[in-house]
């Protein structure tokens, strides 16, 4: 199967999924997405996996990669240029220390989606957007059973960032069908989520967010 470009793009005035992978994505997990994937709209789908081999990392990442392109949804690597770049990912996720937004942007291309951690840090966000970034991800949020973490932002950086900033910004950390509300009203363009979806029915956690996402009242960013 040919597998086709996929972009993060902002279609919706409210927040869109964008799903991370559990660490252990062998075995049934190619099923797993694609029943996610069928429950309702995902804009992006990243592919983190942790102390495997490139090659390994590669095959594992093929029939997620395909799934994803046959649903239009962006394939997006944690971590790697080069693994995004062996694989014509849709894009890569680079954390603080991941390396540089030029650098990945010289390595894979104008088209390429590249996403930068930001944690609390407006500085940090404002940094990486001057650098080329696509997007800007803030969080954690709430309390994370994926990715603990000591930075705890408060919504209105969202809110801030769509006021002067037309990059996307990502909300990430903790988030739940049940405390998204918050996040969508303050202006997050995408909900990164993962243990929401994987510790359970992924189809029914997908539907239960897409119900969340339509509930919360609109932005405000006037």
């Amino acid at each position: 199967m040919a597998v086709t470009a996929a972009a993060m793009t902002v279609t919706n005035p409210q927040a869109q999924l964008y799903l991370i992978s559990p660490l252990e994505v062998g075995g049934a997990f190619p099923e797993r997405l694609e029943r996610a994937l069928w429950a309702g709209p995902v804009a992006a789908f990243q592919f983190r996996v942790k102390g495997l081999g490139e090659h390994e990392a590669a095959r594992l990442a093929g029939p997620l990669q395909e799934i994803c392109a046959a649903q239009d949804c962006a394939f997006v690597v944690n971590d790697s240029v080069s693994l995004a770049r062996r694989l014509r990912a849709d894009g890569v996720h680079l954390g603080q220390t991941d390396g540089d937004v030029r650098e990945a942007r010289e390595l894979l291309g104008r088209e390429a989606q590249i996403g930068v951690t930001c944690h609390a840090s407006r500085h940090l966000a404002m940094e990486a957007g001057e650098a080329g970034a696509d997007y800007v991800a803030f969080g954690s949020f709430f309390p994370s059973d994926t990715k603990p973490s000591e930075h705890r932002p408060e919504p209105d950086i969202l809110a801030w960032w769509q006021r002067l900033f037309e990059i996307p910004c990502v909300a990430i950390g903790g988030i739940t069908p049940q405390n998204c509300g918050r996040l969508v009203t303050a202006g997050a363009d995408f909900l990164a989520v993962s243990h929401a979806v994987w510790g359970g029915d992924e189809a029914e956690a997908v539907a239960a967010f897409q119900t969340a996402i339509t509930q919360a009242p609109a932005p405000s960013l006037g």
